[in-house]
Order: structure tokens, then sequence, then C-alpha cells
């Protein structure tokens, strides 16, 4: 079924991401190889996708008899469509905006398009995507010493 070939091509695309590691490069200072941390990622990924392609075979195929038609899909993956050209338009403007103003705009975008438009909840929303940001922000910045891209509006560092 559909399920399993999904299940194979998520096995191949992490094998393919597991063999990239090798590929980043290591620092002398380094406590501990750069390619450790995404093989950890790596490892639950593997085990999703060994649970999933399982769950596929035990699955009984259905036939639905529903025809495929553009239109069609568009409709019925309307939501994740629009979260991955929300997305693409974010990284196209990270430069300009950088992460605090176009992370923020990210995160409102993505729950007023995906939740409830109402004045309250735009305010909620609002809220919460300056608050989660500049929590994510400030944790990469103070506690990780990593910093992110500041933008050409808003020069912090």
């Amino acid at each position: 079924n559909k399920d399993t070939i999904i299940a194979v091509l998520l096995f191949a695309i992490a094998a393919l991401f597991f063999w990239e590691t090798y590929n980043i490069p290591t620092f002398e200072y380094a406590s501990i190889g750069s390619e450790v941390w995404p093989r950890i990622i790596l490892v639950p990924l593997f085990v999703l996708c060994g649970v999933y392609f399982f769950q596929s075979l035990r699955a009984k195929t259905e036939s639905k008899g529903e025809g495929l038609s553009v239109g069609g899909l568009i409709v019925k993956y309307r939501n994740p469509i629009l979260s991955f050209l929300i997305f693409f338009l974010f990284l196209l403007t990270v430069d300009y905006l950088g992460m605090l103003i176009g992370g923020s705009i990210l995160v409102f975008t993505l729950l007023t398009v995906l939740g409830h438009r109402s004045p309250k909840y735009l305010l909620l929303h609002a809220l919460i995507a300056i608050v989660s940001v500049g929590a994510v922000w400030s944790l990469f910045t103070f506690a990780l010493r990593v910093y992110l891209p500041e933008g050409e509006l808003l020069r912090l560092y």
C-alpha cells in the first residue's frame, strides 16, 4: 500500500541523512564531534520509520475508489501547502527581517492561517508569537551562545 512505499522512502531519506553526517567537518577544539547531535536525532527517526513501516504492513489495503485530481489534492492538503509556502517566504525574508521579527511574523501567520481569526485570537496569536520566538532567541543567544540572524531592520549584535 501507499504507506509502505512512504515508509521505505522515509527510511532511504533518513539513511541519506545519516550518510551525510560523515561529511560534517570536525573541529579540534570541540569536546564532542559535530556529527554526534545529528546522529542522536536520526536514531529516533529510524525507530519511527520502522514503526510506520511495520504498521503499514499490518494495515489492510482499502480501496476507496476516489479519483485523484489536482484541485482535490490542493483542497485536501490546503493546510500543509500553505504552511510550506509561508515557511518558504520566511526563509526568503529572514536575511532582511532577522530571526526575531521574521520568526514572530512566521509564527503569527501560521497560527492565524491554521487557527481562529477573531480579534481575541489574533491578540493571543501575537502574544504567543512574540513570547515563543523571543524565548527561543534568548535561549540560543544567551544560554547557547549561538547568534541567530539579526537582519537589516534590527541590529542587536
